[in-house]
């Protein structure tokens, strides 16, 4: 993250505050309003691996990101000098936001295929300007209720009692309007509940239901495994997770270790599931025991990608257990189905 601090013309170090879930810094140096970027801060991070090689085919579409995980694709009309990390004032319905540039070029393409982008209309929203200070301090003031708003938002949904969890507030550039992040497990009349957040907020009001796992990507944390929420750095699109995933890879079925912040199963359950499949297909079905002079041998366990099934002389026991490779075992089975015992 780039913290090297700033100073005024009189040499005075300038305020600043890090606003994390936007990934970016809001100094002011000589009473004047200014922001910049933080790489590395902010949610679904994305890599230019193509910013140092020259563009092919030359695109005026931007991808633009806002608090946390939300970003868009916008066209600059105006043909502005951009580059990553530019604070931008783009179109909104209605009024303006304030995003940051966060990939250019011919990634911008490629992403927007990766997440199945489709522009509203056939058309881009458009990129107005490079943020001004007005523009910046008038964000600040916008960022600075957004966790109030949430508090009070909470305590009327519960007054009303509503079946519902606002977990975030994203107010938009200009303060002119608000987007309330919110989970539920059942159908949500808030129709009353806009009228009350209009009447109390005195802005335009945007609900938007997200699941579990897109809010705990909107959150973030750390994992199990120790690095950050993929749901938080890289993933965009969820697919479905069932305990079959754990079931195919001879995965305890422990509740507490296959579920993740979100309390779903973890998304990383089906990263390695097609590899495990197609290993599997190999394997012989074991319906009966291996018959052998020294007794019958049951299948206790099986380790999928180092080819080897485990036996033992008690089914419900893993003592005196003895390896065998795959095509052992397809062995002992045909001697077995003509009656031989090895």
């Amino acid at each position: 993250m780039d913290f090297k601090e700033r100073k005024n013309t009189d040499n005075t170090p300038c305020e600043g505050s890090l606003d994390v879930g936007r990934g970016c810094r809001f100094c002011r140096c000589d009473g004047e309003a200014t922001a910049s970027a933080c790489e590395g801060c902010y949610k679904l991070h994305s890599f230019n691996w193509l910013e140092d090689m020259p563009e092919v085919f030359p695109t005026d579409i931007f991808e633009v990101r806002f608090k946390n995980t939300r970003k868009s694709y916008y066209r600059n009309v105006n043909n502005l000098p951009l580059r990553r990390g530019d604070i931008v004032a783009v179109e909104a319905s209605p009024g303006h936001d304030i995003g940051i540039v966060s990939l250019t070029g011919d990634l911008v393409a490629r992403q927007m295929k990766r997440v199945g982008f489709n522009p509203q209309n056939g058309e881009f929203k458009k990129i107005y300007r490079k943020a001004k200070p007005y523009d910046i301090e008038k964000w600040q003031e916008a960022i600075a209720l957004e966790h109030d708003t949430m508090i009070r938002a909470r305590r009327i949904a519960a007054d009303m009692k509503l079946n519902m969890k606002i977990g975030d507030v994203e107010y938009q550039g200009d303060k002119i309007k608000a987007i309330f992040y919110y989970i539920a497990d059942e159908r949500v009349d808030f129709r009353e509940l806009i009228k009350v957040f209009a009447e109390q907020f005195r802005i335009r009001i945007e609900m938007k239901q997200i699941g579990a796992r897109q809010e705990a990507g909107r959150i973030g944390g750390l994992g199990s495994c120790g690095r950050e929420l993929c749901c938080a750095s890289w993933i965009s699109s969820f697919v479905s997770v069932t305990t079959n995933s754990a079931r195919s890879q001879e995965i305890s079925l422990n509740p507490q270790k296959l579920a993740g912040q979100c309390g779903k199963l973890k998304c990383c359950l089906v990263y390695e599931l097609d590899t495990y499949l197609d290993a599997r297909k190999d394997f012989p079905r074991v319906r009966e025991p291996l018959q052998t002079v020294d007794g019958d041998y049951y299948l206790v366990k099986t380790d999928i990608l180092s080819r080897t099934m485990w036996f033992s002389t008690d089914p419900h026991s893993q003592a005196n257990m003895r390896p065998l490779g795959v095509d052992r075992v397809k062995e002992i089975i045909r001697a077995n189905q003509k009656g031989q015992k090895v």
